[in-house]
């Protein structure tokens, strides 16, 4: 187990993406990790403030006023702190009353008898419901050793914020974890959410939503900086060729030109429609499991009032990765490079969505990389990693006048700000009849011709959507690595 002092020394001089970039001159498919000498956004393109995140004079990242490599110090001097303390502490079942436990330590700079010294600023850390997020580690197969090794052994690896939600993104070095900024709120409607989310996760552990590990506070400059930890679910050992960010709705739902022009930009409904008219195609064992999943994860969301969340969709095409030109991308051929086998239980994308479909044998092999197999128009073969993303957003009042505003001036069943019930069924609707779709058997893709079919798929309701339809005819589709 890393000492606290170890934590510190090993802080925060570098900046990577999951499914983007890092935030240096490296390569633009973002698996190269940065060295620590390499300075952020060396790339030459200074990152404007959004939200709390900033640059400050020396182009390093900040949020809240305070740098990113402050902060790196602090989550790992903090993290490494409770998790010790929580070792020395009996297991036992997790009450009610450990959800709203919330325990503060004081770091000064020059150390105390319980902190070691450092070299930042003095801050406060703060745990949020220490016990029960260690009972939801163990759920997940993370041991404390593990969980304080990927954490706090390296420097947490910075990412270059895709939206425009003003958060800072970490990735620890073994790319098991994710640690991302949120607000008051968010963080405020977690707490509340904690004891029936995780009820429910622990009674179907095999689900697309997002895993939370932790949750805490760091105290810098008269500034809270609240924080998550969460499964990582794009590996940056795996290229991605295209990423879209999915709700189901079409109002404004087109990725900007600035967007466009980053090395691997987050597309949205309207460029999958355009991009991938025919839909990602997958076995019929794959797909039911799939949409039963989404089905059992929407109805989740829902019950608890939440919606405007969004399914990341991130495709690695293999074919085209073994067309690529050998040279910097050589690395990221799947016969030279795969990704470490990740320490916790059912965090990747293949393993969310199986439970019924290994009933036949183990589906998942080495080849598959920890993504969903499926095909394109073409035939090519693909690798899809996904999960449900942005869940902290309750229907409150501002969304219900923010859905009431736009649909004044717009379709209000297009919108993407809708009621949860109606949205819930809309999201689920689109994933499963425009985004995936089924195959009963395996064609011979090489030979196969494309021919032209009425696309007008049914709507259906969610309880039909495990008998959905299944397409044997596929017409038109751009080629997916046109977007490479």
């Amino acid at each position: 187990m890393a000492s606290a002092s170890s934590g510190s020394s090993a802080v925060g001089f570098s900046s990577a993406d999951s499914g983007v970039p890092p935030c240096t001159s490296s390569s633009a498919s973002g698996i190269k990790r940065p060295m620590a000498s390499e300075v952020p956004y060396a790339s030459g393109m200074p990152m404007k403030k959004i939200g709390h995140r900033g640059v400050d004079s020396s182009g390093e990242t900040t949020y809240k006023k305070t740098t990113s490599s402050a902060l790196k110090g602090a989550i790992q001097l903090g993290i490494t702190h409770t998790v010790g303390s929580l070792s020395t502490k009996p297991e036992r079942d997790v009450l009610m009353q450990d959800f709203y436990v919330v325990e503060s330590i004081f770091f000064p700079s020059e150390g105390s008898n319980l902190t070691p010294a450092h070299h930042y600023n003095d801050f406060r850390f703060k745990t949020y419901a220490p016990v029960a997020f260690r009972y939801f580690r163990e759920l997940f197969g993370i041991r404390p050793d593990d969980y304080l090794y990927s954490l706090c052994n390296e420097p947490l690896i910075e990412l270059c914020n895709s939206g425009a939600s003003g958060s800072l993104f970490y990735v620890s070095s073994d790319d098991e974890f994710i640690i991302k900024t949120v607000q008051h709120k968010e963080a405020e409607f977690l707490q509340k959410l904690l004891p029936g989310y995780y009820m429910n996760l622990n009674q179907n552990p095999r689900t697309l939503l997002p895993k939370f590990y932790g949750l805490y506070c760091v105290q810098a400059g008269g500034k809270n900086i609240r924080i998550v930890v969460m499964n990582n679910l794009l590996p940056r050992s795996v290229k991605m060729h295209i990423k879209y960010d999915l709700k189901g709705s079409t109002y404004k739902r087109r990725a900007s030109q600035k967007e466009r022009e980053k090395p691997l930009p987050t597309l949205k409904d309207l460029d999958f429609l355009q991009d991938i008219p025919d839909g990602l195609f997958l076995d019929a064992d794959m797909y039911n499991a799939l949409c039963k999943t989404l089905q059992r994860d929407c109805l989740v969301l829902q019950s608890f009032k939440i919606m405007d969340y969004s399914l990341l969709v991130s495709i690695h095409n293999i074919d085209y990765a073994q067309r690529e030109p050998l040279g910097n991308e050589a690395q990221y051929s799947t016969d030279t490079r795969r990704p470490a086998p990740q320490k916790a239980l059912y965090s990747t994308a293949m393993e969310s969505i199986q439970g019924e479909a290994r009933r036949g044998g183990t589906m998942e092999t080495e080849d598959h990389m920890g993504g969903i197999p499926a095909r394109n128009s073409k035939g090519e073969r693909l690798l899809l990693y996904i999960g449900i993303i942005d869940i902290l957003q309750s229907y409150r009042f501002v969304k219900k006048l923010e859905h009431s505003w736009k649909a004044l001036v717009h379709d209000g069943d297009t919108v993407s700000v809708h009621r949860p019930s109606f949205y819930a069924e809309r999201f689920q609707r689109f994933m499963c009849t425009t985004v995936f779709k089924k195959i009963l058997s395996q064609p011979s893709w090489k030979s196969m011709k494309f021919q032209s079919q009425s696309s007008s798929i049914e709507q259906k309701s969610s309880e039909d959507l495990e008998q959905d339809s299944t397409i044997s005819v596929i017409p038109r589709c751009q080629p997916l690595t046109q977007q490479c």
